[in-house]
C-alpha cells in the first residue's frame, strides 16, 4: 500500500471516529534519524551561556529530556524539508510532564553555517532573543544535517 493511500485511509479513519488526528501528527511519526553535530551544539550552548552571563543571568543547565525532543523535532523538520514549530504544544506538554517544567520555549533555525551565525540570527529576532534571555533554567540544543548538508537547529528552554 502506498504511503499516500495509507495516510488518506488513516485520516479518514480518524475523521470517522472523531479522534484528534492531524497531518502534522502523522508526519511526526514518519521522520528520518539524522546524526547530531555535537561540536556545534556545544559551541551554541557556550555562546548562549556567555551571553546570559554578560547580562547577569544564570547559566542554563543541559537537560536530556529537552535534548531528546529537540533532536526529534530536527528529524521531523528534515523529513518535512522546512523549518517549523509544528507540534510545539505537544512537545512542551511532554517536557512539562517528564521534566516537571512550568514553562517551555523553543528556538528553531535552518541554513546557518556556524554556531555564531545561528546565535546572532536568534539575537536579531525579538522572540528568539527573549527565549535566550528569559528566566529559563534548563536547555538543550540539537543540530542535525540533512542529506544535502543543510543544518537544522532546535533549542528547547524550560523552567
Amino acid at each position: 500500500m502506498s504511503r499516500t493511500l495509507f495516510l488518506r485511509l488513516l485520516l479518514f479513519t480518524c475523521a470517522l471516529f472523531t479522534l484528534s488526528c492531524t497531518i502534522e501528527e502523522l508526519a511526526e511519526t514518519n521522520t528520518v534519524k539524522a546524526l547530531n553535530d555535537t561540536r556545534l551544539e556545544a559551541e551554541i550552548m557556550e555562546l548562549v551561556n556567555s551571553h546570559r552571563s554578560t547580562l547577569g543571568l544564570s547559566k542554563l543547565n543541559f537537560n536530556e529530556v529537552a535534548y531528546t525532543y529537540a533532536g526529534e523535532h530536527n528529524d521531523y523538520m528534515i523529513a518535512k524539508g522546512s523549518l517549523s514549530h509544528d507540534n510545539f504544544n505537544q512537545r512542551a506538554s511532554r517536557i512539562s510532564s517528564e521534566a516537571n517544567a512550568e514553562r517551555v520555549g523553543e528556538n528553531v533555525a535552518k541554513d546557518y553555517s556556524s554556531a555564531e551565525s545561528v546565535f546572532n540570527g536568534w539575537l536579531k529576532s525579538e522572540s528568539h532573543k527573549k527565549n535566550i534571555e528569559d528566566i529559563y533554567t534548563h536547555t538543550a540544543i540539537s543540530v542535525k544535517r540533512n542529506s544535502e548538508g543543510d543544518l537544522y537547529f532546535t533549542q528547547i528552554f524550560f523552567k
